[in-house]
């Protein structure tokens, strides 16, 4: 089956019956050049609404029971859109995670998704009948309800595009598409006709929200084209492409930063073989990815070790190095939740020298510390303090000139 695209709304785009309508009117006028399967998420504050009443007997509730509950909302949105079409005269059928085998891993509220059966979702779609599958879940072997974590749906789409051979997949949002920067804090902040995959990894595992990193990661692994646009507003939005088509690329093509980290700093550990393993491994272990990691050179054989998680992880982090405290020898433990990272994206990186230096520069000028700095063929990302984030995202986008 030829012409299959897969189309994700998020939570604002059927935030409300309205909304609903509108977004069924998308579908129709879709389904009339291609098959479309659709991915939805919950509507718009539901989920917090959900993760709220799940709190009310235990700050941390039972962590099965909690997927249970927070998977809810997709189902509802899921059979209101299908109610919606029916009244344009469009066979749909609504389906849950379960019904479609979407099989994941057991790691509650971070499952990662191990198989789609894709043939019962093109049963569906061969008898002419748009399927809308729940989002942000998946199904254990054992049967029970797992999430994906926060914009889980866009996985769910890519995953199901992936399995079904879709010829893209079309994730809409309240944006109309991927800019070069937060327009909230860069007013002209322009829009990107297109970027790279490679690109869009890097600015989504940096901050950028309008994709998951991991549905980005799936679409690069399975080849699969995505578009960013807008279900608010007419027009074209962003493809994200497989492939770098253009002559000659951007310097920087756009800036992401994130403001939920927090840095941890070891000091005073022992500088020998296997600290870093022994410190890692078993956050690892407890599902909490790293991000910025920085070892200091050594001095008497004690060294610094630091790096940088989400805020969210922070309580875990705690618990797992107290765990470890014997294992590992250091003076002391500096906890620093005042910091955010900001980081500078562009393929043209590879190819053109003094991006670092030109960057550094203008920050310099503009009285923002830079407390450490990453780098990789693409990207460098430099922590800062949490309130010169704006500040610092707004000197960069001008000096890169990124409004052109």
């Amino acid at each position: 089956m030829s012409k299959i695209i897969v189309q994700k709304f998020g939570g604002t785009s059927v935030g409300s019956v309205e909304r609903i309508d509108a977004v069924a009117e998308i579908i129709k006028n879709a389904s009339k050049s291609n098959y479309i399967i659709v991915v939805v998420s919950a509507m718009g504050g539901e989920t917090n609404k959900l993760i709220k009443l799940s709190k009310h007997f235990s700050e941390d509730p039972d962590k099965r029971e909690f997927d249970a509950l927070v998977s809810t909302g997709e189902t509802v949105s899921s059979a209101l859109l299908a109610m919606a079409l029916h009244s344009k005269g469009i066979k749909a059928k609504s389906y849950s995670a379960s019904q479609i085998a979407m099989k994941t891993t057991n790691t509650f509220s971070k499952a990662k998704i191990l198989d789609v059966n894709a043939k019962k979702i093109l049963e569906v779609v061969k008898d002419n009948t748009i399927p809308i599958i729940t989002g942000f879940q998946g199904i254990t072997e054992g049967g029970d309800v797992t999430t994906l974590g926060r914009g889980g749906s866009d996985t769910t789409a890519v995953a199901i595009a992936a399995q079904v051979g879709a010829l893209r997949c079309d994730i809409y949002t309240d944006v109309d598409g991927i800019f070069t920067t937060d327009p909230k804090i860069v007013s002209n902040a322009k829009k990107l006709d297109s970027i790279t995959m490679e690109e869009m990894l890097e600015l989504a595992g940096q901050g950028a929200k309008v994709m998951q990193t991991r549905a980005v990661e799936f679409a690069n692994k399975y080849n699969v084209p995505v578009r960013v646009l807008s279900s608010f507003n007419e027009g074209n939005g962003t493809l994200i492409t497989l492939k770098d088509e253009s002559m000659e690329n951007a310097l920087v093509s756009g800036i992401a930063f994130q403001k939920d980290q927090i840095k941890f700093t070891l000091h005073g550990v022992g500088d020998v073989p296997g600290t870093a393993f022994r410190i890692l491994g078993p956050i690892s272990d407890a599902e909490v990815e790293v991000d910025v990691i920085v070892q200091n050179v050594s001095v008497d054989g004690k060294t610094d070790f630091t790096f940088t998680v989400s805020s969210e992880d922070e309580d875990t982090v705690k618990r797992v190095l107290e765990n470890v405290k014997n294992d590992i020898s250091f003076k002391e433990l500096i906890v620093d939740s005042n910091i955010a990272k900001v980081s500078l994206v562009g393929v043209g990186m590879r190819s053109q020298a003094g991006v670092a230096s030109k960057a550094f520069k203008a920050l310099s000028e503009n009285d923002v510390n830079i407390q450490i700095i990453c780098t990789s063929e693409i990207k460098i990302t430099m922590v800062v303090e949490k309130d010169l984030v704006d500040k610092t995202v707004e000197v960069l986008h001008k000096e890169f000139e990124l409004e052109k």
